[in-house]
């Protein structure tokens, strides 16, 4: 626009917007945290019974039988369990065997989607009740731009078992309306993803939630509401979908970059042929 007109007209940005994942059963098939066990095992920070308790919450789990109450008492557990552990230990130990025990536990669906995501320029956020340890090299393997993750109490490099903060419930949907105001995001436009009612207020929060292998208590709630709800079966190894050709977050935005120029070129062209009809016809 040209002339006085367009004098005092602000041209305002467009919000930005995200996609929150949560991690276990929605993103990968497993609990990250129960996971790792065995390499901890490994790396001499639990005793065999350690494990196969570990195990045992692992299965409860998976069953969808875990509720609140063992979820508080599993994570009471865990966080006693790691009392002197050496946080640099624990990030070499998740460094060593990020490939393999986690890549062969992400589902296909979720990976697809999460790259959809950032196809259309939405960010990513993984927001998990796992430690920050763990979730925040899972993120840098699945490509997200942010993280959301329980963090423990660390004194001279070594967790003291304590909780300093806990990405559970209520306050996963605090940590998302705090980075919709440090990031701009709106909330309205952006998407939520997880399979535990305990995530509704998450899923709230968002203008577009999405119940993901839902449990039994979620599944009702998001019928009731009808969200979309998913079904995510297949785990593939991230290498794997590379190799059958599955582009990568670069690949994609340079993809809609030459897109969009080439829609330009054509408009330009479009236009000046036009301008050389209109001539000659004059």
């Amino acid at each position: 626009m040209a002339g006085p007109y367009a004098r005092g007209v602000e041209i305002l940005p467009q919000p930005r917007t995200a996609a929150f994942f949560d991690l276990d059963k929605t993103v990968i098939a497993k609990s990250s945290t129960v996971t790792f066990s065995r390499s901890f095992y490994q790396g001499g920070l639990i005793n065999r019974r350690a494990v196969l308790r570990t195990a045992y919450a692992q299965f409860l789990y998976l069953l969808g039988g875990a509720d609140h109450e063992q979820t508080e008492r599993m994570r009471e557990y865990l966080s006693a369990l790691c009392r002197g552990w050496n946080v640099q230990q624990v990030r070499e130990i998740v460094a060593e065997t990020l490939h393999e025990v986690i890549d062969p536990i992400i589902y296909d669906e979720a990976a697809s989607l999460i790259e959809r995501h950032h196809a259309a320029g939405r960010d990513v956020v993984i927001v998990s009740t796992s430690g920050a340890e763990l979730v925040e090299p899972i993120g840098q393997l699945l490509g997200a731009d942010r993280v959301v993750a329980t963090r423990l109490v660390v004194a001279d490099g070594c967790y003291t078992g304590e909780v300093d903060y806990y990405a559970y419930g209520p306050t996963k949907a605090e940590a998302i309306a705090e980075l919709a105001v440090s990031e701009g995001y709106d909330l309205a436009r952006c998407y939520a993803y997880s399979d535990s009612v305990t995530d509704l207020p998450m899923l709230e929060s968002v203008g577009h939630p999405h119940a993901v292998n839902p449990d039994r208590a979620l599944r009702r709630e998001a019928t009731a509401r009808e969200w979309p709800v998913l079904t995510f079966e297949r785990p593939v190894r991230l290498r794997q979908r590379v190799a059958l050709g599955m582009p990568s977050r670069p690949a994609l935005m340079a993809t809609a970059a030459v897109a969009a120029a080439t829609a330009g070129g054509l408009v330009w062209w479009y236009a000046s042929r036009r301008r050389t009809a209109g001539r000659a016809a004059g």
